[in-house]
C-alpha cells in the first residue's frame, strides 16, 4: 500500500497478524498540531516504502481503548510492529527519514 490506512482495534489485528512486512501505526488526533504535520510525513513514508512496511493510522479519539492497550500516552506516537512483536515505540513527532530507520533493521529480516 502506498498511503497510510486508517484502522480500528479489528483492522490493526487483521492487518499486523497477516503482515509479512513492518506495520508502523501513527496514533492521533485531528486536534493536534504535531499529529497534522505527522500526515504529510506518513503518507511520503507510506509511498516510499510501498511493498516493505505498511503504515496504519489510529484515530486515539475514535480508538481510545486500542492507544491504552498500547499504551500510548503523547500524540503523536509511532510503533513498530513485527512478527506480531512491539520492536520500537516513540512518542513525539519524527522525521521521515528516522521512521525509515526505525522500519530498517526490521526491513532486513522479512
Amino acid at each position: 500500500m502506498a498511503e497510510p490506512l486508517d484502522v480500528d482495534a479489528g483492522g490493526l489485528v487483521a492487518v499486523v497478524t497477516s503482515a509479512g512486512v513492518p506495520v508502523i501505526i501513527d496514533f492521533w488526533a485531528p486536534w493536534c498540531p504535531p499529529c497534522r504535520v505527522a500526515g504529510p510525513i506518513m503518507k511520503k513514508v507510506a509511498a516510499d516504502l510501498a511493498g516493505k512496511a505498511l503504515v496504519l493510522k489510529v484515530d486515539v479519539d475514535q480508538q481510545p481503548a486500542l492507544a491504552a492497550e498500547f499504551g500510548v500516552r503523547a500524540l503523536p506516537t509511532f510503533i513498530v510492529i513485527r512478527n506480531r512483536q512491539v520492536v520500537k515505540q516513540h512518542p513525539g513527532l519524527a522525521m521521515p527519514g528516522t521512521i525509515k530507520r526505525w522500519l530498517a533493521p526490521e526491513m532486513h529480516s522479512a
